[in-house]
């Protein structure tokens, strides 16, 4: 399940560090965590869809890779960017 491209581009204006940024830590995050949350809605309805869920489990972990850099990087950044996501840590 991809994202919308409009909804993408709009992630990464919002989270992007420079002009034409595409990569930094806190683009790839926001745009793994609204994957992450659309794929959690469609588990919640296909219970049984266990492919789905093993990507799932992937995309958690990278995203928890790279809280973990950008934790060890730049603190401000990182505390930043789980208080916009809203994400527990």
């Amino acid at each position: 399940m991809s994202l919308d491209p409009q909804i993408k581009q709009s992630i990464i204006a919002k989270f992007q560090q420079g002009e034409g940024d595409t990569g930094s830590p806190e683009v790839q995050i926001a745009l793994l965590t609204e994957a992450i949350t659309r794929l959690t809605e469609h588990l919640k309805t296909h219970k049984k869809d266990d492919h789905s869920r093993k990507g799932l489990l992937k995309m958690v972990a990278k995203r928890r890779r790279l809280l973990n850099f950008l934790k060890t990087k730049d603190e401000a950044r990182y505390t930043q960017l789980i208080a916009e996501l809203g994400l527990n840590k």
